[in-house]
């Protein structure tokens, strides 16, 4: 492996988005753009959004992976998280509705069909590859706005979505490993490089909220990954944890509802410790139902869902060795 594209996608994007993120918090603050961490007693203000350091961390990383090896694949990838990130943007600071974020990040799915980065033959564990030439470029439409809400969803409180991305991702670094796939396992470093940077900032207590721009993003690029590395199930295993949180969320206010319009919060803050809601509107999550059994702090309901993160992974890498 080359020492250039290996640089550009590890230590790049790191210390690209280190650094962005250290100027974009005192810019936040300076203008006002802080939001309450509800999950905290008194009114902690944090800056929100820190996902144009995601954003410019991702396409460094990419724009050196092109560099060195020019692909539909790369320039797809690229395009998806452009996309993503420009709706999370319009999120960010215009507040999208329930319908019309979803349908928005369904574009992000045209650069990957427009350049055909993607083969329709699905491969299945143990069952080898299924033709799919009609359904699967419409799998691909449905299937990006759903991992990139189901990321956005998972930032539930501190450092919880960035450090999930890093657990998430290892299962789709192994398996392009094991193919011998150099391009898409040099872009799930630079995914996982990106989240570590931006972890030191979003980790308890956090320094700065990705905001919907850094989670869609981030998930616009896993979702391209799994894709364009025909690495669909080991993804889909990987990301088993946020997937029961986003349903779970959808199926209990019945719909495709903005969360800052629920009016009934799933978890409550008593004397510092998060404890499930006893009302019967509020969403179930999976913060929700973690704390089921009774109150706990903010790190150790972070530390229970990396726990159920590393389990899944570990689940998605046997996956990856069956197909």
């Amino acid at each position: 492996m080359d020492l250039g594209p290996l640089l550009g996608s590890t230590l790049l994007p790191f210390i690209l988005t280190t650094l962005l993120t250290e100027l974009l918090i005192r810019f936040l603050r300076s203008k006002g753009f802080v939001v309450r961490d509800y999950h905290k007693q008194g009114m902690k203000m944090v800056p929100r959004p820190g996902g144009p350091s995601i954003f410019a961390g991702s396409m460094a990383s990419m724009a050196v992976l092109y560099y060195f090896m020019p692909s539909e694949g790369l320039l797809a990838m690229a395009l998806s998280v452009a996309i993503a990130f420009a709706v999370g943007m319009l999120d960010d600071f215009f507040t999208l509705g329930g319908i019309e974020k979803p349908l928005l990040l369904t574009l992000s799915a045209v650069p990957i069909l427009a350049l055909g980065a993607y083969d329709y033959h699905l491969r299945f564990p143990l069952f080898g590859a299924a033709r799919l030439s009609i359904v699967y470029p419409i799998l691909v439409v449905l299937s990006m706005p759903v991992v990139s809400n189901t990321v956005n969803m998972i930032d539930v409180m501190n450092g919880v979505m960035s450090s999930f991305m890093i657990i998430a991702t290892i299962p789709l670094a192994f398996f392009f490993l094991l193919q011998g796939n150099e391009e898409m396992l040099l872009a799930s470093l630079s995914l996982i490089s990106v989240c570590l940077a931006f972890y030191l900032y979003h980790r308890y207590p956090s320094k700065i909220f990705p905001g919907d721009s850094g989670t869609l993003a981030l998930g616009a690029m896993y979702g391209a990954l799994a894709i364009v590395g025909r690495a669909e199930f080991v993804g889909m295993v990987a990301l088993f944890p946020a997937i029961i949180n986003s349903f779970s969320y959808l199926a209990s206010v019945k719909g495709f509802i903005e969360h800052r319009k629920v009016k009934e919060r799933p978890i409550e803050v008593e004397g510092g410790m998060l404890k499930a809601s006893r009302s019967m509107k509020a969403p179930i999550t999976l913060v929700r139902m973690l704390l089921l059994d009774g109150p706990l702090s903010e790190r150790d309901v972070a530390k229970n869902i990396a726990i159920l993160a590393s389990f899944s992974s570990a689940l998605a890498i046997l996956t990856g060795v069956m197909i």
